[in-house]
């Protein structure tokens, strides 16, 4: 009989001793826990916050007896591994047990970053069952603001559900845009939306001091704050790991192969501890997320009990939910892309998430990034009310699928009026990618100003009560329905036309470049330009 022992017991490690014991009846598994519960839904934890799930024993999905009963688990919770002994092939709790294993897993997810600033022991954190009871505890019924650190998911989802406690809540972010995996024109309108909830979000802004309650920042300003949650973010809990001598990416993460194995053939590591590969670049990344710990969990178990498989690489699929809107990325944004001095093309659409003419049509905000070169999908976002999912995991399966950006207009998706369009928003993605390829011009949002000043006339071509009610400074008025009779005023011209979300530039231009005119579309038109950061005039 071997021994496998897992260090962690959240996700990854529990997909991985459920999975061991559905492989092999015999073997012994034990699991440590260094908190004091096992398999709890982490994702949850904010929600219980708010009562949105109102009851704590929701979120609790196993425990060691019920692991126990039905998979002969040696589950030990409150229990920390301290030491590893390689040569002799053992771990060592807190206790001061010494443990030995033929297999070793490592899965002790990530420990909040907290930075060294002054009062930042006041400060709360979110990652276990724990920690959302000593939240809880924390929300007296004289706590009345709250100063959240840190614009990432965990920050946003605990300012929605503090909202919903009717306390009044500040985001401080860092850094020039918060949901840092989306680019900062779609991170926009999630601020916007926020906004309009009531909760209060300062970008740009760094944390001074944490007072006793208040929260002081660089630049003077002094933000109310009876409660404080940092929400910086999360670093790879690799200390174990490094001081056993296992080898320790340049990220923090512990290095593994394809089969997840560490620098040592007998011990395996995953979750958010561990590097993953990215799936655009092939290089070593972090990524934190339960579908990627669970899958790779099954995998080590099945690696373990004799099968030769191995990961695919990760796309880094998230999606965040903030008041009924719904944000999502997967893969590269264009700000990574362009960094990576990548060639691209980027398209905006801003699409109803189903038929417009039946009721309930949402606007749906999409981005596809395409590599130029090849027509691979390297990346997309979208923001919306309704369908944002649906679309972000076909464009996600497309691309796991090895599909590129004109493939998209080729899909065959499900439609009805109640669920989408005959063109779903997923096709006119690969629709204006084609008519790229084909070489239509576009501009983006960001590269408006320079293209105006380099000489190109700035055409507003929707209708004239569109134009008089809003319009980007510059622009004069052609509408696309007179365009025809209008053209010799361009006669010399180039033309760089846009309308509400692209749809009528896009006629513009294919009707100017019949008629001789050098004219481009600007991506996504008005709607893009208007969310984005910048002076409007």
């Amino acid at each position: 009989m071997t021994t496998t022992v897992i260090v962690g017991g959240v996700a990854g490690g529990m997909s991985t001793a459920a999975r061991l014991r559905r492989r092999d009846e015999e073997m012994e598994i034990i699991v440590l826990e260094a908190s004091g519960h096992v398999s709890f839904a982490n994702c949850g934890l904010p929600y219980h916050v708010s009562g949105v799930i109102p009851e704590r024993q929701s979120l609790l999905l196993q425990t060691p007896e019920s692991l126990r009963a039905r998979f002969n688990l040696d589950v030990r919770v409150n229990t920390r591994a301290t030491a590893i002994d390689r040569a002799a092939k053992t771990v060592t709790t807190d206790t001061g047990e010494t443990i030995a294993y033929d297999h070793l897993v490592l899965s002790p997810g990530a420990t909040p970053v907290i930075p060294p600033i002054p009062g930042i022991e006041r400060a709360l954190h979110l990652r276990t069952v724990e920690d959302v009871d000593v939240i809880n505890a924390a929300l007296t019924p004289e706590v009345k603001s709250v100063a959240i650190i840190g614009g990432g998911f965990i920050g946003l989802e605990m300012a929605e559900n503090l909202r919903h406690r009717d306390l009044e809540v500040t985001i401080i972010e860092r850094a020039p845009q918060i949901m840092a995996p989306l680019d900062e024109e779609m991170a926009a309108i999630v601020e916007k939306h926020l906004a309009g909830h009531g909760v209060q979000v300062l970008t740009g802004a760094d944390t001074e001091t944490i007072a006793d309650d208040t929260l002081e920042l660089t630049d003077g300003r002094t933000i109310p704050a009876d409660l404080v949650i940092a929400s910086i973010g999360v670093r790879p809990a690799s200390e174990l790991a490094a001081e056993a001598g296992l080898e320790v990416g340049e990220h923090g993460g512990i290095k593994v192969d394809e089969q997840q194995r560490t620098s040592d053939p007998a011990i395996f590591a995953l979750g958010d501890a561990a590097e993953k590969a990215d799936a655009v670049s092939g290089e070593d990344t972090l990524v934190p997320l339960a579908q990627t710990a669970n899958r790779h969990g099954r995998l080590v178990a099945d690696v373990i009990t004799g099968r030769d498989v191995r990961r695919t690489t990760t796309l880094g699929t998230a999606i965040v939910g903030l008041f009924g809107l719904a944000a999502a990325s997967v893969g590269w944004n264009e700000r990574r892309a362009r960094a990576a001095g990548k060639n691209i093309r980027v398209i905006h659409v801003h699409p109803a998430d189903h038929a417009g003419y039946y009721p309930g049509a949402e606007t749906l905000h999409l981005k596809l990034v395409v590599d130029a070169d090849t027509d691979a999908i390297l990346g997309a976002q979208g923001v919306g009310m309704a369908g944002v999912d649906k679309r972000i995991d076909v464009i996600a399966t497309a691309m796991r699928g090895g599909l590129n950006a004109t493939d998209l207009a080729d899909l065959e998706l499900a439609y009805a009026p109640q669920f989408g369009s005959a063109k779903d928003p997923v096709n006119f993605l690969g629709y204006v990618n084609d008519n790229m390829v084909a070489g239509e011009r576009t501009v983006q949002w960001h590269e408006l100003e320079e293209t105006v000043a380099d000489g190109w006339t700035l055409i507003d071509v929707r209708t004239p009560g569109e134009f008089a009610k809003s319009t980007i400074p510059g622009a004069v008025n052609i509408p696309v329905d007179e365009m025809r009779e209008r053209v010799e005023e361009l006669r010399g011209n180039r033309a760089l036309v846009f309308c509400r979300v692209g749809l009528r530039g896009h006629v513009a231009v294919t009707l100017l470049e019949h008629h001789g005119v050098e004219a481009a579309n600007l991506d996504g038109g008005f709607m893009t330009w208007e969310y984005a950061p910048h002076d409007q005039g």
